[in-house]
């Protein structure tokens, strides 16, 4: 089974619910939090997904806030994750193929649940194309 870790604040409660419901076959998830609706920071999810994907707890992770930005922000900041914020079902597979994004995060109040669906099922069936990208995924590391 894949482990992937998923987390959220208040904005993204409803959407990490409902991926939660709809991928578990095959998946075992690593519920980071929140888990309510109350207000939280961002920034501590992101915290949370950072160490889960750089500790190995996880192989890959999903982040939701209000609009993703914040939350993806904060997983940045740790070496190991590749965060890409995500819209459409063209940027989930894009981020998988050509940048080996290991964490997909979405705006809770940006898409509708229909699209966050199609968005986590294309970064979890979509393979790295390796090749001329690897250089460029292998040259974040000299941002740091």
């Amino acid at each position: 089974m894949t482990k992937v870790a998923i987390a959220c604040d208040h904005g993204g409660f409803e959407f990490k619910t409902m991926i939660m419901d709809t991928f578990k076959d095959g998946i075992d998830w690593i519920d980071l939090g929140t888990h309510g609706k109350d207000s939280v920071n961002y920034a501590d999810y992101g915290r949370a997904m950072g160490r889960a994907i750089t500790e190995g707890k996880a192989e890959k992770g999903i982040l939701i806030c209000g609009s993703g930005i914040g939350i993806s922000i904060a997983a940045n900041r740790f070496p190991a994750v590749r965060a890409a914020l995500c819209t459409n079902v063209t940027m989930a597979r894009l981020c998988r193929r050509h940048n080996d994004a290991n964490v997909l995060a979405l705006g809770g109040r940006i898409i509708g649940p229909a699209v966050a669906v199609e968005c986590v099922n294309t970064f979890f069936n979509t393979e790295f194309e390796g090749g001329r990208h690897q250089a460029r995924v292998d040259s974040l590391s000299a941002c740091l």
